[in-house]
């Protein structure tokens, strides 16, 4: 009597083949792995079987990134999450710790801070490089994630620790920092002490005069949300943290109309809030930004008409900096 064969498309538990594809990393056949990872994960989505498929695709990205396959690591991270939508997996806490722990396995590497000589062109461009590819594969891998938390669950806005996890990494390991890009995201965090020891340690690397700019930038973001809460936590964590390192606060008419203006929208008090406007209209337009979100604050905490619809397009801008 013959054997009885396995049915034909029945799939193994999820560890044998975390197992089974871990071992093909661990032995350099990072391609070869990657492949099979792909075509293994796409079995058991087939198979509507989602939970399975999503450990498979957080093991392989934590794997992958751990041996600095960025590339790889982040496109099985996109992967992961793009599961979880034809999973149909809600948001919630046990899911974003998963997401947490891929977006930990992202490399962090400090970039060089010094003037390279001639002989270290080569390897700071490729330095550069590396570090350019880490920010755009993290950043594809948590504006899907933030996109996939809005439709299953989350703020309107995204989950408020995706934001925070994109705006730290971007901030820590972009070569040139976008400032009002990393700003786009902390907003939408919930964690303004974080984003106040970001912008007082770009204090102490920043070219001069934009210490108040960035400062000024974030307080009227947050604003701009209707979270006054959070812009005031700002300032005054920034003052706490800076005295506490024995810095200077940037005193300048911009940080002193933010500080105003906090005070300000604490009450009914349009002309005042107009007043300012004019009073500090030469420092508020050192960034052309900054009269269209006050424009929105007007709106938003005084009823006042925007006079341009056209006016509404920064908005959609800062939309998609966001990544929305």
């Amino acid at each position: 009597m013959s054997r009885e064969r396995p049915r034909r498309g029945t799939l193994p538990p999820a560890q044998e083949n975390i197992e089974k594809l871990e071992k093909v990393v661990e032995e350099g056949n990072y391609y070869g792995a990657q492949q099979m990872y792909k075509s293994t994960c796409a079995r058991y989505v087939s198979a509507q079987r989602y939970s399975e498929a999503l450990d498979i695709l957080q093991a392989g990205a934590c794997i992958q990134l751990k041996h600095g396959q960025v590339t790889c690591g982040a496109e099985l991270a996109v992967l992961f999450v793009e599961t979880l939508v034809k999973g149909k997996i809600p948001y919630e806490s046990e899911t974003l710790d998963r997401v947490r722990k891929i977006y930990e396995a992202f490399p962090q590497i400090p970039l060089p801070q010094h003037l390279p000589d001639d002989d270290e062109m080569q390897q700071i461009s490729e330095t550069l490089g590396a570090a350019k590819m880490r920010v755009e594969g993290c950043s594809s891998f948590l504006k899907a994630a933030i996109k996939w938390s809005v439709e299953f669950g989350a703020h309107r806005n995204g989950s408020p620790e995706l934001h925070v996890m994109l705006a730290e990494y971007i901030y820590s390991e972009s070569p040139e920092v976008d400032m009002a890009r990393v700003s786009s995201h902390f907003v939408r965090g919930n964690n303004p002490k974080k984003f106040a020891s970001v912008l007082v340690n770009f204090m102490g690397k920043c070219y001069p005069d934009e210490d108040d700019l960035a400062i000024a930038r974030a307080a009227l973001m947050y604003i701009s949300f209707g979270n006054l809460r959070d812009a005031n936590c700002l300032m005054d964590e920034i003052k706490k943290q800076v005295e506490s390192k024995q810095l200077d606060f940037p005193q300048s008419e911009l940080t002193q109309f933010i500080l105003y203006l906090l005070q300000t929208l604490q009450r009914d008090a349009l002309p005042l809030f107009n007043m300012l406007r004019a009073n500090y209209k030469t420092s508020i337009e050192r960034e052309p930004a900054f009269n269209e979100l006050l424009d929105e604050i007007a709106e938003k905490y005084y009823g006042v008409r925007r006079r341009n619809p056209m006016q509404g397009m920064f908005g959609d801008i800062f939309k998609m900096m966001g990544g929305e």
